[in-house]
């Protein structure tokens, strides 16, 4: 139930992808500067030419702007896996000045990898999308240094917690997150070194003077001269602007063809000391028409404590979601919580709640004959990214991501 296995699951080397620019020339000298000390055509002075009656503070700003001029300006529209990942192999594979910025709509990064936190202890944690990762040998081997990256950092680790109805392949291997599976994303966001900016929903994209200028709900627009979006593609379709000539009939016929199923998470936390007395860390739940998996988030990560509360995450079944889709989220939790008291009666009171709604749940179908990715232009360069162009776990992010890469790298 988690990247490969769960209701809700979200979703080598790069070398050879580098751009250089051009290094800034300086204006030949002036009379007045050839003749000052340190402004001479031998290159020893400022590396900003001077100019008559410049004062220091003029000639740091002139400087400043040439620096931005010259800069590549890249927008990642997306904070789940697949954009995080883009930014960490753009900034990895663009080696001159770059701006790299991530906008989000949502409030934290993680996509459908977030994990909530207690208002009441920050370190009582719960995952409300991916509960874990499966890797099939064939990934193992075609993503190893993705997932040798992650153990080396601690932030994958072997799921060895009981799962109770978890459908085991031969060879497949399972892992957790132990510090919330949305580590994984801040992970690769870290990487990147993008400037993040959350609470940020595109609403148009134009072409202005062979740049991008990307328009959000609020704030003024921005100018980029590349831009990957990793958004669901009901979202993609929904963007105004001169984008909506640049899909093609084709592309558009395949974005309408992706689909996804939907579902609710409810997280519980729950005050230290108090135990959840059950025998599993993990449940598939068959049997009720409302709950498909239930889990001890805390023990499923094996990080139990004194320190903090246990966390108890319930995700909804498919059908449930879809019928309850449009309903508030306040009645959504009192039918959840009414079905979870039938499953495990006498739960402690929680003190705090979180319900999240997953329109865009699990790709049920992706987009049919596209390479991990959807190239809306090229000059300057508008790719789209996402497991909706691969399929709905981990792996499949990755795959999208590194085709995104290959896409761009005649362009970066």
């Amino acid at each position: 139930m988690g990247f490969g296995a769960h209701p809700a699951r979200s979703c080598a080397d790069q070398g050879g992808l580098s751009r250089s620019r051009p290094p800034l020339q300086a204006s030949p000298p002036s009379p007045v500067q050839a003749a000052r000390p340190g402004h001479g055509p031998d290159g020893r002075g400022d590396k900003v030419a001077a100019r008559a009656g410049d004062t220091p503070s003029l000639r740091r700003r002139r400087a400043s702007r040439e620096r931005a001029a010259a800069m590549l300006r890249v927008l990642v529209v997306g904070a789940g896996l697949t954009g995080s990942l883009c930014a960490a192999l753009l900034r990895k594979a663009i080696a001159g000045p770059l701006y790299l910025a991530l906008w989000d709509r949502a409030g934290d990064a993680g996509g459908r990898m977030i994990t909530a936190k207690s208002p009441h202890n920050p370190r009582c944690t719960a995952d409300l999308g991916a509960q874990y990762i499966t890797c099939t040998p064939h990934y193992a081997k075609k993503h190893r240094e993705f997932y040798e990256e992650l153990l080396a950092h601690g932030i994958l680790e072997p799921l060895t917690s009981p799962i109770e109805g978890m459908k085991v392949q031969e060879g497949d291997s399972n892992f957790v997150a132990p510090q919330g599976i949305s580590s994984i994303v801040k992970h690769y966001l870290k990487k990147s070194g993008a400037e993040i900016f959350f609470k940020q929903c595109v609403t148009q994209i134009n072409l202005r003077n062979n740049k991008w200028e990307v328009s959000k709900e609020t704030g003024a627009p921005e100018q980029f001269d590349l831009v990957v979006l990793t958004t669901p593609a009901p979202q993609i379709l929904e963007l105004q602007g001169d984008i909506v000539n640049f899909i093609s009939e084709l592309q558009r016929q395949q974005l309408a063809s992706v689909s996804y199923s939907s579902r609710y998470a409810l997280g519980l936390f729950y005050e230290a000391g108090m135990k959840i007395d059950v025998p599993w860390a993990g449940q598939y739940i068959s049997s009720n028409p409302c709950i498909r998996f239930i889990s001890v988030d805390n023990k499923k990560r094996n990080i139990e404590s004194s320190e903090f509360g246990p966390s108890l995450v319930i995700h909804t079944t498919v059908p449930f979601g879809v019928t309850h889709l449009e309903r508030s989220e306040e009645d959504v939790q009192e039918l959840i919580s009414q079905q979870l008291e039938a499953i495990l009666p006498g739960l402690p009171q929680p003190v705090a709640t979180k319900c999240q709604k997953w329109r865009y749940s699990q790709v049920t179908n992706s987009a049919a004959n596209c390479p991990g990715q959807m190239t809306l232009h090229l000059h300057p360069s508008l790719v789209c990214g996402g497991d909706g162009f691969t399929h709905s776990n981990f792996d499949g992010c990755i795959a999208s991501a590194l085709s995104v890469m290959e896409a761009l790298k005649n362009h970066i």
